[in-house]
C-alpha cells in the first residue's frame, strides 16, 4: 500500500488548507484512517482519525472544531480540511491506514504511512 499525501503549503494565521491522502489501491475502504503530525524536535502526534464508514471521527483537543476529517472510499482518498490555522499547527502531516475498522488515537494501530506533507503557518 502506498499513500500519497498532498495539499500542504504556506498559509497565514487564520487561513485554511485542505490535505488529501490517496491510497494506491483499494485496501483502505474497510480500514480506519488517521492523520498525525510532527513538528521539528517533537514526537509525532495524533491529529484526527476516521472510521471505515466515515461516520465516526476523533480529533485531538487542539484541533477540535477547526479541522474536519472526511473520506471518499470510492476514490480511496481521505481529506483533512484545516481552518483557522495557527502557527502551532506548523508540522509535517502524515496520513496512515489503520489495522482496524474503528478510529483510534494510538499511533501503533496504524500499519501504513504516507510520506508526509509540510504545513507552515506564518504569524
Amino acid at each position: 500500500v502506498q499513500l500519497q499525501a498532498s495539499g500542504g503549503g504556506l498559509v497565514q494565521t487564520g487561513g485554511s488548507l485542505r490535505l488529501s491522502c490517496a491510497a494506491s489501491r483499494r485496501t483502505n475502504s474497510n480500514n480506519a484512517m488517521g492523520w498525525f503530525r510532527q513538528a521539528p524536535g517533537k514526537e509525532r502526534e495524533f491529529v484526527a482519525s476516521i472510521g471505515w464508514r466515515g461516520g465516526t471521527t476523533y480529533y485531538a483537543d487542539d484541533v477540535q472544531g477547526r479541522f474536519t476529517f472526511s473520506r471518499d472510499n470510492a476514490k480511496n482518498t481521505v481529506y483533512l480540511q484545516m481552518n483557522s490555522l495557527k502557527p502551532e499547527d506548523t508540522a509535517v502531516y502524515y496520513c496512515a491506514v489503520s489495522r482496524f475498522s474503528y478510529p483510534s488515537r494510538d499511533r501503533t494501530n496504524y500499519a501504513y504511512w504516507g510520506q508526509g506533507t509540510q504545513v507552515t503557518v506564518s504569524s
